[in-house]
């Protein structure tokens, strides 16, 4: 609730809440503001307050007003000036995005642990294996020969040498050949969609789907076509369909913990879709980015294929070293050269010194034994975040697995996100993981942050005022 102050009258600060949010983009272009009424009820203040702020809000270039529809956030912000009276930043009534969860990601909402992030608290991360690693390879003469070079275009050749080592032990056969590295899984994932397709194409996608490959096929102005994801892998009648009218060229799959939902490949649907795949002439993208997590003799797409149709990528951001940003990809001898053109024109080569450092990690064991503790400690803050879950009403959509849980609130989770803005928390609404964004009441939470009974109770008080 807002409170009058000696600098700032409840109209400023009330504006200045919404402005920052617009300008960090988790009031996007084209939300509608709530209502008068439903805002001052929110804010505790009155209705002629809001009437103010939302002025001052247009004065700014943030807001637009339609008649007897209301204020919307403007499609294009104006440039940010100094007003008389009010100030910058935050929201009300609209969606949240995949770009407002990867802003998240750096310009957090407030110190409190984030239900909504992707990725695990820092301190889970946290090792002296790896300061060790750079130091290692980075001594004067390995620093010289690794630094004054642009180096090799497919990637470290240590590295590739034990990724393949590490894709052998999960039944992945690949020589250290067939790998590239990238600046991350999601480069590996652009730089297979914009070698295999063109503007205008179609590709399919689970549904419920990581909202940020969403976004980014989307920008790239490739056709979408979603494939409802199950328990036992994606929808194969529905898949057929489309392949049919449509001829895709591409499959993009999470196959082992699925985002959101958690759900793992079984071994009848990967035969099933690899024969769909060979029938209709598509490759698939396995994207295995939380294999550090995964069980063991988990199915994957790439080990029944052997690197035909499908090309595997993953990387180490979840696991180990987010800002090192280091993924690859593995893919059929005939790809690698347009795959290799697509990354020397995006970013020519990687960079070598935290390659060969991770490499080192790799091969000493030491990434193992970490992603081990984390597992450990995962499966220890999952059975807290269920428990807190289901004590404040919530029911598992899906069965609690891996990073994510999928959870059905019984309330719309667009405009529950942002009324735990005004608490300090970023949530991932249900909407987010729809190809079609509509009106859901399912949210994805991270069970690494969302073990605070503090967050549930707050959670709690706000469904109930829904």
């Amino acid at each position: 609730m807002l409170m009058k102050t000696a600098n700032q009258s409840l109209t400023e600060q009330l504006a200045e809440r919404y402005a920052d949010r617009i300008r960090q983009r988790l009031l996007v272009p084209g939300a509608r503001l709530p209502s008068v009424r439903a805002c001052a009820a929110q804010h505790g203040v009155s209705p002629s307050t809001v009437v103010a702020a939302y002025d001052l809000l247009l004065a700014q270039g943030l807001v637009q007003a339609q008649r007897q529809r209301g204020f919307f956030v403007r499609e294009s912000i104006a440039p940010r000036s100094e007003p008389r009276h009010a100030a910058p930043v935050p929201p009300a009534q609209g969606p949240i995005n995949a770009t407002a969860l990867i802003r998240g990601m750096f310009h957090q909402v407030s110190d409190k642990p984030q239900p909504g992030m992707g990725v695990f608290p820092p301190d889970w991360l946290e090792s002296t294996f790896m300061p060790a690693a750079v130091r290692r390879v980075a001594s004067t003469r390995a620093l010289n020969e690794t630094s004054l070079s642009y180096g090799e275009p497919r990637g470290d050749e240590g590295l590739r040498r034990v990724l393949a080592q590490k894709l052998s032990a999960i039944s992945v056969p690949v020589d250290p050949a067939q790998i590239i590295t990238t600046v991350g899984a999601t480069h590996a994932l652009d730089i297979v969609s914009r070698t295999l397709l063109r503007p205008g194409d179609p590709v399919m996608v689970e549904e419920p789907g990581w909202a940020v490959e969403f976004a980014r096929l989307a920008a790239l102005g490739m056709r979408i076509l979603t494939v409802p994801r199950g328990p036992d892998g994606p929808d194969l009648a529905v898949m057929e369909r489309l392949a049919e009218a449509h001829r895709p060229k591409l499959f993009v799959s999470v196959s082992v913990l699925h985002n959101p939902t958690g759900y793992s490949l079984s071994p009848g649907v990967a035969h099933r879709l690899l024969q769909l795949a060979q029938q209709h002439n598509f490759h698939i993208v396995e994207d295995d980015t939380y294999s550090h997590l995964a069980p063991e003799h988990s199915t994957r797409l790439s080990a029944l294929d052997g690197l035909q149709r499908t090309i595997y990528v993953s990387g180490f951001a979840k696991i180990l070293a987010p800002n090192w940003r280091i993924g690859f990809l593995a893919a059929p001898p005939g790809l690698l050269e347009p795959l290799l053109d697509t990354k020397l024109l995006s970013t020519l080569t990687t960079p070598a010194l935290l390659e060969k450092a991770l490499a080192h990690c790799i091969e000493q064991g030491q990434l193992r034994r970490h992603a081990e503790r984390v597992r450990t400690r995962l499966d220890a803050a999952r059975s807290r975040s269920v428990k807190l879950a289901l004590g404040a009403g919530c029911r598992f959509a899906a069965e609690p697995s891996g990073l994510f849980g999928w959870v059905d609130t019984g309330v719309d989770t667009d405009e529950l996100a942002q009324r735990l803005l005004d608490d300090g928390y970023l949530i991932a609404p249900g909407a987010l993981f729809h190809a079609a964004r509509t009106p859901s009441t399912l949210m994805r939470i991270n069970f690494a942050t969302t073990q605070d009974a503090t967050f549930w109770r707050i959670f709690s008080r706000r469904v109930g005022s829904s």
